[in-house]
């Protein structure tokens, strides 16, 4: 079993918040992501695809189309935008780091089994600083 791994960049604004609580509580259990006029990010996404190597091209999967359907299904939904308000398949949940690695795996792995079906989605990795990052694998 071989894993492969692309890398793709975004930076997108968000809040952490919510509703059912008040302003004190969400700044107690949020801090600083609870701002009321949003904050930034610049996201780091790593996609990891793992299967057996075709013999006769050597991949487990075309790079150059791994990362055709990233940009294509999720950086051009989220870049440069604002996680909260503009991201459809986050609408009513918080858009959390946790939530957004979720919501990417049910994306790429539906788009991954439409283009091969030998390699399979094995993890997602979302850094939303140096030191904050989350690891999903479809569990």
């Amino acid at each position: 079993m071989v894993h492969v791994c692309r890398i793709e960049h975004f930076n997108a604004a968000h809040k952490l918040y919510n509703p059912n609580w008040s302003k004190e509580k969400n700044v107690e259990v949020f801090g600083p992501c609870a701002n009321d006029n949003w904050h930034g990010h610049n996201f780091e996404l790593i996609v990891t695809v793992k299967g057996k190597v075709n013999p006769e091209t050597g991949f487990v999967i075309d790079m150059k189309l791994l990362g055709k359907i990233i940009k294509q299904h999720i950086i051009k939904k989220v870049d440069h935008k604002n996680l909260n308000l503009d991201v459809d398949f986050l609408e009513g949940k918080m858009a959390s780091c946790e939530n957004l690695a979720v919501e990417f795996w049910k994306i790429l792995d539906r788009e991954l089994k439409q283009v091969d079906a030998l390699a399979k989605l094995h993890c997602i990795e979302l850094y939303e600083t140096p030191k904050n990052f989350v690891r999903y694998y479809g569990e």
